[in-house]
């Protein structure tokens, strides 16, 4: 899998020293800034896997900056995690009424920091873990960049191995092409719509050999998705 990358958003430099070393020592890439609006700089050129983010910041506070991210279409989604030293309980519930996804308060244990982010990407964002996933016999695994039917190993480039990892987290849910290139490709990857639809093709191909092509299907006029029910394969509504 590719490194995870988290922006740590923190103005106490021993505190981000920490962070930036036990994230880094647990396989995570790290950006830090010391700032909510040097942080929106960065969001708006390119999003990170999970935000870790202050509550007391000099000028735009953390809680300003989560009502900012929520609000922007492209961050809306980002997994969020609020680190600060306030622990009353209606602190907490402030933060995630605005849309933190988890809260952990200082001083805090390191690995329980990692395991608090590892958790949320399962929760959030299951296409950037290393979780191995069988759906119907059609089995990957993100670490060894392996996929197989019922044992028979099948061949599918990256991005179609990318493609194949989201849909299989992400089952049932339609998405647009738009979308999958944000998702699956990222947002700061600027290629046309239509390539989506070749690599739909070459994915496809590649489950042909499994006899499970009909997993990835069209939805008309709105775009793809991922058939874990078998029942549905043949739903009029959609087409392979």
């Amino acid at each position: 899998m590719a490194a995870i990358t988290v922006l740590v958003v923190e103005d106490e430099i021993a505190i981000t020293t920490l962070i930036k070393f036990t994230l880094e020592q647990a396989g995570f890439d790290t950006v830090c800034v010391e700032s909510a609006e040097k942080a929106r700089l960065l969001l708006d050129n390119q999003l990170p896997d999970v935000v870790l983010l202050d509550w007391m910041l000099p000028g735009m506070s953390g809680l300003a900056l989560i009502e900012y991210i929520r609000q922007t279409p492209r961050s809306r989604d980002l997994p969020l995690i609020l680190l600060t030293a306030r622990s009353e309980e209606e602190d907490k519930e402030q933060g995630l009424n605005l849309g933190a996804d988890d809260y952990v308060t200082k001083p805090f244990s390191p690995r329980e920091l990692v395991a608090r982010i590892k958790a949320l990407l399962r929760r959030r964002a299951p296409q950037k873990t290393d979780m191995l996933i069988n759906i119907h016999g059609l089995v990957l695994n993100p670490q060894e960049k392996h996929v197989s039917v019922q044992g028979q190993k099948i061949s599918l480039g990256p991005s179609e191995f990318k493609l194949l990892h989201f849909f299989m987290t992400h089952p049932g849910r339609v998405y647009s092409r738009t979308q999958l290139l944000d998702l699956v490709w990222g947002d700061h990857v600027f290629v046309e719509e239509r390539t989506v639809d070749v690599h739909i093709r070459r994915l496809r191909r590649g489950l042909e050999a499994g006899g499970l092509m009909h997993l990835i299907q069209t939805v008309r006029g709105s775009g793809y998705r991922f058939v874990s029910d078998e029942s549905v394969a043949n739903d009029k509504h959609f087409k392979g």
